[in-house]
């Protein structure tokens, strides 16, 4: 056996049990616990994809929110405050909506919530979305922070529209590096100035027809998130991960596993693909196909002619919400 094939098997062995094990992906199960008050059928009304779709008259609004990690709050709360505003303009992007506004919820002592707060609001200005109000207690004791955004879609993208043989594109800005105590790769300094108009291309996106699924690359990392986008439909996946833009001098281990800040898969039919990858592209940013839809269940990853399983989703779920 040649070196090559055995680094081969041993980079895909080690890519799987890196993602398996990543508590990113691991702790999605609790998800399932939503079923208690939100029947899990429709991922565009309720409970949701990334978002969920409330119709209004005749818009279509998109909903969602996130709580911050509070190891992140206490170790780098300016950072928090970046990462809630961050983690909602990309869930909105990813039903194809546009931001609108955020509200938030801030909790903890005052040398705290003054950073939360400040990072919030240089968020917002980054991503040219308004902080509509929310809720702040100054107290001692253990920090927290949620927020919400909603925004506005003219066609949603959605898991629901995951189907065989559809392109399977990575979007993303590669200009940024990992943190070293967190496992966020951030292009917050490099992409700061363009991030208002990157988010919004999603919109741009779903409005051409140009792809019909979307998902923001988050806790779970790439390929944990590529599982939750495919799970509604259990569908499955050929990933060639010589073909997955990662960035250069970077343990793709970590990359795999890390949440960054522009990132996101999206799902085309094969005759759109160059038009949703000349979208990114004509602003600098990455949009690569990296493999396809398969009707199989199993997300498999390749290296040139080897090949894992990373899930059958056939009989396994990630967040178990959509049994």
């Amino acid at each position: 056996m040649s070196n090559t094939t055995e680094k081969s098997n041993a980079f895909l062995d080690a890519v799987v049990s890196a993602v398996r094990n990543h508590t990113g992906v691991s702790g999605k199960q609790a998800i399932n616990g939503a079923s208690r008050f939100v029947d899990p059928v429709d991922p565009v009304h309720g409970p949701g994809d990334d978002g969920a779709i409330v119709d209004i008259a005749s818009h279509q609004v998109v909903a969602c929110g996130e709580a911050i990690s509070p190891p992140f709050i206490e170790g780098d709360p300016y950072g928090a405050g970046i990462a809630g505003v961050l983690a909602n303009v990309n869930d909105v992007a990813a039903m194809g909506g546009i931001p609108r506004g955020i509200v938030n919820t801030v909790v903890g002592p005052t040398r705290v919530t003054s950073e939360l707060m400040r990072g919030l609001s240089d968020a917002a200005e980054m991503y040219d979305v308004p902080i509509l109000g929310g809720h702040l207690t100054e107290r001692e004791g253990e920090s927290s922070l949620s927020a919400f955004a909603i925004g506005h879609a003219e066609q949603v993208l959605s898991m629901a529209n995951v189907r065989p043989g559809q392109a399977l594109l990575f979007a993303c800005s590669l200009d940024g590096e990992m943190r070293p105590d967190f496992p966020f790769f951030t292009s917050i300094e490099r992409q700061g100035p363009n991030l208002a108009r990157d988010v919004r291309l999603l919109a741009q996106v779903a409005a051409e027809g140009a792809a019909v699924a979307a998902k923001d690359v988050s806790m779970a990392g790439s390929l944990g998130s590529l599982a939750m986008l495919l799970e509604f439909t259990r569908c499955g996946a050929n990933v060639d991960l010589r073909r997955h833009p990662m960035p250069a001098d970077t343990d793709p281990l970590r990359w795999l596993v890390s949440f960054p800040t522009y990132a996101f898969w999206l799902t085309a039919d094969p005759d759109r693909v160059a038009d949703c990858a000349g979208i990114f592209e004509s602003k600098g940013l990455i949009c690569a196909q990296v493999g396809e839809v398969t009707g199989g269940g199993a997300l498999v990853l390749e290296d040139g002619d080897h090949r894992r399983t990373l899930i059958d989703l056939s009989s396994e779920s990630v967040t178990g919400l959509w049994n």
